[in-house]
């Protein structure tokens, strides 16, 4: 049982020693910090090949992760002060400060989100950036509660569900993903918010 107290699940997310899971405004999310992705990747048997995603409290937090022109940062900002926090995942070119773990088939980019979620946000303000995934094993549907989260993964800090009465709803639906591709962006996968471009 790896049911902890908010406190305890954030230092054991800032130590890297743990994958820990929290709610968000889509699926829940396994997350650990950026630099030890490759617990992500063991804990859900999955390939290499789907990145992570970069997920913090504020944009402002994200940008360091990403490198791009004045002009498409100011762009970056701009789609990023439309629909953040939201269920809204930017894949933008990645800065040196982004682990290559992170998205090992393609280490030039990276999917950066801020979910809409308080507790979510409150977790994200303290540890800094993490990275995420959903709550699953590769392959197969999101998981949707902690007793299914502690089921399939008991080695993952999941809080306590005094901590988890938030009274927010999540959507069922993954976030909606956006590629900018150096002169506008592509959907690669359509999901919870529809994106005007």
């Amino acid at each position: 049982m790896a049911q902890v107290s908010i406190d305890s699940l954030i230092q054991g997310a800032i130590s890297g020693d743990y994958i820990v899971s929290f709610p968000t405004d889509t699926v829940p999310a396994l997350a650990v910090r950026p630099d030890r992705s490759e617990l992500i990747f063991a804990a859900k048997r999955r390939s290499q090949d789907k990145p992570l995603i970069l997920m913090a409290a504020s944009a402002r937090a994200l940008w360091p992760y990403v490198q791009g022109s004045p002009v498409d940062l100011i762009l970056w900002q701009q789609m990023a002060a439309s629909y953040w926090p939201g269920a809204l995942t930017l894949v933008l070119p990645a800065s040196p400060k982004v682990p290559a773990a992170m998205n090992s088939i393609d280490p030039s980019t990276i999917g950066l989100r801020v979910p809409n979620h308080p507790l979510a946000l409150k977790i994200l303000e303290q540890t800094g950036p993490l990275a995420t995934t959903s709550a699953n094993l590769s392959g197969q549907p999101p998981l949707e509660s902690v007793a299914e989260i502690e089921a399939q993964f008991p080695e993952v800090l999941t809080l306590v569900p005094s901590e988890l009465a938030t009274g927010t709803t999540a959507s069922s639906l993954p976030s909606t993903v956006a590629k900018w591709t150096g002169s506008e962006w592509k959907i690669l996968r359509h999901g919870a918010i529809e994106l005007e471009c």
